[in-house]
C-alpha cells in the first residue's frame, strides 16, 4: 500500500541553505522509492486558510517512508530546512488499490446508537 510524507510549510525568505536543501533531498529518496507528486505548486484554498507551501511525497509504502525519514541522509539535511522554515509533516498511509469509502461509511452507520 503506498504512504506518503506530506509537508505543510510556512513562507520563508529564501537563504542559501533552503537552496541546498532543494538540491540534495531527491538523493535521499531515490534509495526509499520516494517520488516528488507535489513541489512548489501552487494551491487553491476551498475552505478554511493554508497560508504557505503544501510537498507531497509518494513511497511504495509507509516502511519505505520512515526509512528515507529516519534516514542518514535525510537527517544529515533536515536541519537545512527546519532552521528557516516551520510546518507540519505527516507520513501517512495510503488507501488500497480498490479502496471503498461506502466500506467505512457502513462501520460508521453499525456503531451509531441505536434510536
Amino acid at each position: 500500500m503506498p504512504a506518503y510524507a506530506i509537508a505543510h510549510l510556512q513562507e520563508a525568505a529564501p537563504v542559501p541553505e533552503i537552496a541546498e536543501y532543494i538540491e540534495r533531498i531527491t538523493a535521499t529518496l531515490t534509495a526509499h522509492g520516494g517520488r516528488f507528486l507535489v513541489h512548489a505548486a501552487q494551491h487553491e484554498v476551498k475552505e478554511g486558510s493554508w497560508p504557505g507551501h503544501v510537498v507531497v511525497i509518494a513511497f511504495p509504502g509507509i516502511t519505505e517512508a520512515r526509512a528515507w525519514w529516519d534516514s542518514p541522509a535525510y537527517q544529515e539535511i533536515a536541519p537545512l530546512r527546519s532552521r528557516h522554515i516551520e510546518g507540519d509533516i505527516i507520513l501517512v498511509e495510503g488507501v488500497p488499490e480498490n479502496y471503498d469509502p461506502a466500506t467505512t461509511a457502513k462501520a460508521i452507520r453499525e456503531s451509531l446508537p441505536v434510536e
